[in-house]
């Protein structure tokens, strides 16, 4: 006996078509044929406090996963029970060391975090991956995806791979990536990768929750000094040129001359640590061993000058900072009146009937008004 088909042709679809149409639509479920008992369909299990702290210290991959969701969220409900559960795993965090990549576009940021994530692992560590991706204007979610980039090391047991939408916000970071990072960190990752969209001077976002900052660039695209202009080499305790092999490797080699000159004329960005300039080969391997290395020479020396723990003091008082604005900000733009008379001032500016320090001036004033009632 045949087996009846679950696929049918829609009524569009030209008599006498075949399977070049690709036009085959799968019926759906009617949800009264669907059992309570039928085991195939399962609800997800409601976690409260201890069971996300327990998952996360645990490294419950599953858990940790929803604990970022949790924390990523905008709703309020979620923001209070996210800020109980860092509070309990607070004791667990602050163990890693926390890396920031960034760099131009095409120079293989994640090609490059691949292969030192791989090295790393071999060498016993746990590696936590957060890959800051473009948002989509649409839906605001991640445009990329970053564990198509990172096959290999995602199939890793001792990686966790987590892409979350910039959502805009500056210096290509994702809004709560601090709190993500003592996430990761609480379930044991102790090198804890932070890639980001690109460069350019809002990239001091990253600089201020990082130890050490690296800047990936390439040889080959043009006038390599004209970075400079960009001021984020300022930030960097180390430049990489990535690509140096093959046909590419002597253009490498050229490009690190180059900024190597350059960097003895910029303040570097760390006390007691210089800057320089190294060039590698994430497609096979070349020089990921030798910058590690330079990685840890970086955190022995500051540590041992205080830098590294005067650092992240700062951090945190910054991180707090940006929460206070935060805080504000959305308690302007959330505040009813406020929205009301924000179009109706903005028109006013757009008719040219007053100047925006004006109109910003007049908004400020109702908001003091509101806050007072």
């Amino acid at each position: 006996m045949t087996k009846k088909s679950n696929t049918y042709k829609p009524d569009w679809v030209p008599e006498n078509a075949g399977k070049e149409f690709a036009t085959s639509v799968v019926k759906g479920v009617n949800p009264k044929d669907i059992k309570k008992s039928d085991k195939s369909v399962k609800s997800r299990k409601h976690l409260d406090i201890d069971d996300y702290v327990n998952g996360v210290l645990a490294n419950d991959r599953v858990v940790l996963a929803r604990t970022i969701t949790l924390i990523e969220s905008n709703s309020h409900v979620h923001n209070e029970t996210a800020q109980k559960v860092l509070k309990k795993i607070l004791p667990d965090t602050g163990k890693s060391l926390r890396i920031g990549i960034t760099g131009v576009p095409g120079a293989g940021k994640s090609t490059f975090i691949e292969s030192l994530g791989l090295y790393l692992i071999s060498k016993g560590h746990k590696v936590a991956v957060l890959a800051i991706d473009p948002s989509s204007t649409v839906t605001k979610g991640s445009i990329l995806g970053d564990k198509t980039r990172m096959e290999n090391l995602a199939r890793q047991e001792n990686c966790f791979i987590r892409p979350s939408p910039s959502g805009g916000t500056l210096g290509g970071v994702a809004r709560k990536t601090r709190e993500t990072m003592l996430v990761c960190e609480a379930a044991g990752y102790d090198v804890i990768l932070i890639e980001t969209v690109g460069v350019g001077q809002s990239e001091t976002t990253v600089r201020s929750m990082v130890d050490f900052f690296l800047l990936l660039m390439i040889a080959g695209a043009g006038d390599e000094l004209q970075g400079i202009k960009k001021g984020v080499i300022e930030l960097a305790d180390a430049l990489l040129i990535n690509k140096a092999d093959g046909d590419n490797k002597q253009k490498a080699l050229l490009a690190k001359s180059d900024f190597s000159m350059a960097l003895h004329y910029i303040q570097h960005a760390t006390r007691g640590w210089k800057t320089e300039a190294y060039i590698c080969s994430a497609l096979n391997g070349e020089g990921i061993k030798e910058i590690w290395n330079e990685i840890m020479k970086f955190r022995d020396i500051t540590k041992e000058n205080g830098v590294f723990y005067e650092r992240r003091k700062s951090q945190t008082i910054e991180w707090m900072n940006k929460m206070i604005e935060e805080k504000l900000l959305s308690g302007f733009y959330d505040n009813n009146v406020i929205r009301k008379e924000l179009d109706i001032i903005s028109a006013k500016v757009l008719r040219g009937d007053i100047l925006p320090p004006a109109a910003a001036e007049m908004l400020l004033e109702v908001y003091k008004l509101e806050r007072k009632k």
